[in-house]
């Protein structure tokens, strides 16, 4: 239970600290941030995801872990397009950044430092990591890249074809892969080239959560009408049906107990992963959903956490 807790104040802090940044030194605001999210989208993610991966016992995580993280995130993202589409009528156009809002979670962030202190192992975060960073970051970038294709009339006349090439390469993604791939083969850098990658990908964490904390200054949550309703259906979809989906997918389809159910629903229940506001900003997609929806899920899913780390322990 502390160690939750302890995971959580750590990044509430960072997000404090980009909100200080931005109303304490307004006039280098719009600089920091706009250097911020290439140097986190280019160099640092990438850096962390290759650490992370090749560091991994492949072996461990793709066995049971990786498939009910796959699971509950397809089925949870399928649930509520289907729904925010019927019943709210949300135009399709925003439905896969609002769909990724509440299903992708903060893995990275915050799911490696509560994994390491709620069940003593980050095996539960790297299971999460690597179907979210191999398959579904992907498979949603792609759609983001066909939308923004429409949208943008100076990429319509592009090949469909390369937009999405370009989309699945994103430097993230292949970091990741090359990533599997050394630890597979059960290869590893020099220590002269680790050791700095190692720095780079150390620096992704607070980097990518004070420019969240950033983007929140001078934004009032639910400020705007239109998306309203996708953003209270999105964060009750991502901290209420998604850690359930993983509990049931864990304990009655993969037959897990005690502390390896815990780690399964304790990352399912995590906030929503700065990313997504990454990436649909990258692909200049309405930004409004996936932000509230970080931000409720943020403080929301503190409870949901630590009430399933208190049932399941």
């Amino acid at each position: 239970m502390h160690g939750v807790m302890q995971g959580f104040a750590i990044v509430l802090i960072l997000i404090g600290v980009g909100l200080a940044t931005a109303k304490f030194l307004p006039s280098k605001r719009q600089a920091i941030s706009t250097g911020l999210t290439p140097l986190i989208y280019y160099i640092t993610n990438p850096a962390l995801m290759f650490i992370l991966l090749a560091d991994a016992d492949l072996g461990l995580v793709l066995g049971v872990f990786t498939p009910i993280a796959l699971l509950t995130a397809v089925l949870t993202g399928a649930l509520f397009a289907v729904v925010s589409r019927i019943f709210l009528k949300t135009p399709a156009r925003h439905l896969p950044a609002a769909a990724m809002a509440t299903s992708y979670v903060n893995a990275g962030n915050i799911g490696i430092p509560l994994a390491l202190y709620a069940v003593g192992s980050t095996t539960p975060a790297v299971s999460v990591l690597i179907a979210q960073l191999l398959i579904i970051a992907p498979a949603y970038l792609c759609m983001f890249a066909v939308i923004s294709r429409k949208l943008n009339p100076d990429t319509q006349n592009l090949p469909l074809g390369r937009t999405v090439l370009k989309s699945i390469a994103n430097p993230v993604t292949v970091a990741t892969a090359i990533g599997a791939c050394f630890s597979f083969i059960h290869l590893r850098l020099p220590e002269v080239l680790h050791a700095p990658l190692e720095m780079l990908g150390n620096a992704s964490i607070p980097l990518l959560l004070m420019a969240f904390g950033m983007s929140l200054y001078g934004q009032k949550p639910l400020a705007e009408k239109e998306g309203r309703p996708e953003v209270f259906l999105g964060s009750a979809f991502k901290v209420l049906l998604m850690p359930c989906i993983a509990w049931a997918l864990g304990r009655f389809v993969f037959g897990l107990e005690s502390t390896d159910l815990m780690g399964v629903v304790v990352m399912a229940a995590l906030p929503t992963a700065q990313n997504v506001l990454l990436f649909s900003q990258q692909f200049s997609l309405k930004p409004t959903v996936p932000r509230e929806v970080i931000l409720a899920s943020t403080f929301l899913s503190i409870p949901v956490a630590l009430l399933a780390t208190f049932l399941l322990s």
